[in-house]
């Protein structure tokens, strides 16, 4: 059974799998949700009862109604313990259902809720403290985490993220050479950077193409960038796509680009989906040493690690693929073999599964 505590937000309609989508019970919403958790109330423990009239009206008290809903039904359904993926809302309504039922919980941790945490009543320290069993998706993970919660050590574990590696084909280095990046429109993701590299590129009269696939905040500013750097005719923000429609790219493409950067907040990337995915697909990479990226791609042999927020060093590393394609081929078939050993979803859930039971 997957709990939501909220429904997903409307974008490009996505191929979930269909038995994973009747699993998911989505918590209602508004009077429904206030009305089902009110009738409830009289049968959860005494002291459930007292912490509820305490919150109520304080930051994030939400959590703790979604905590009495999940947890009668946890208890109806025989379980006794709950997964809850990042140390954010879903982490801290298991943190109450513990409370309140006595359900153990653990934790996979990600990226900004370990490295950015926002302040909330429950911080991340207590959501910790309590889990069973902590899982962050990167060594660089594990070593954050034990140097700032040493106490958690023992209960800290790696389980890499993986992907259906079948899903993806062999790139086929298409002319002109295609340059792809997938990604939130936010500044820790380096696109500014990107769009600098390629108006280098082109003074170097290159022929490229460059394909930003994503949407988020900073759209107009990117776009404005881009004319700004008169790279118009080879610089396209392409919106957000479909998990099919983004392996379709990627299998057109030449190289990967994610210039990553840790923002002023300690923001940053850890273990970038999409490189995992670049790489099933037999592209070379280019990146930055963030988080635990350089886990992922290996410097010189299956992509570049080039220095953070510098247009020119990515535009270097860009042109050796772009100028070259037997190179690009060669780093391209390296990454998709790493791939193979380390992202493979069946052997992450293997090993996840492993470690909450």
């Amino acid at each position: 059974m997957i709990f939501s505590l909220r429904r997903p937000d409307t974008g490009p309609e996505q191929e979930w799998n269909r038995e994973i989508l009747e699993a998911v019970h989505c918590l209602p919403e508004g009077d429904e949700f206030a009305a089902a958790v009110d009738a409830e109330l009289p049968d959860i423990p005494k002291q459930a009862r007292k912490t509820l009239r305490e919150w109520r009206g304080r930051n994030d008290s939400l959590r703790l109604y979604q905590a009495v809903y999940v947890g009668v039904r946890l208890g109806e359904l025989g379980i006794s313990h709950i997964h809850a993926h990042f140390a954010g809302m879903a982490a801290r309504t298991a943190y109450w259902i513990r409370k309140f039922f006595g359900v153990s919980y653990s934790v996979t941790v990600h990226a900004n809720d370990i490295f950015a945490p926002n302040n909330f009543p429950i911080d991340l320290a207590q959501i910790l403290c309590s889990a069973d069993q902590i899982v962050t998706v990167s060594d660089f993970g594990v070593g954050y985490l034990r140097d700032r919660f040493p106490h958690t050590a023992d209960r800290i574990h790696r389980v890499y993220n993986g992907i259906e590696l079948h899903d993806f084909e062999p790139a086929g280095f298409e002319s002109p050479p295609l340059i792809v990046s997938v990604g939130r429109l936010i500044s820790k993701k380096g696109f500014d950077v990107l769009i600098d590299a390629c108006a280098i590129l082109r003074e170097r009269d290159l022929e490229f193409r460059c394909e930003i696939i994503g949407e988020g905040p900073l759209e107009q500013e990117l776009q404005t960038r881009i004319r700004q750097r008169n790279v118009t005719e080879q610089v396209r923000l392409s919106g957000p796509k479909t998990q099919r429609e983004i392996i379709k790219t990627l299998s057109n493409a030449t190289v990967f680009a994610l210039p990553c950067r840790v923002d002023p907040d300690g923001a940053m990337d850890n273990l970038p989906t999409v490189i995992m995915e670049a790489m099933a697909a037999a592209l070379p990479v280019i990146s930055t040493d963030v988080g635990g990226i350089r886990e992922m791609v290996v410097d010189g042999e299956t992509g570049f690690l080039v220095r953070k927020n510098n247009p020119m060093a990515t535009a270097e590393a860009i042109s050796r693929f772009i100028r070259d394609t037997d190179v690009a081929r060669l780093f391209g078939q390296r990454g998709r073999d790493r791939a193979t050993h380390l992202f493979s979803i069946q052997d992450n859930v293997r090993a996840l599964r492993q470690i909450i039971a």
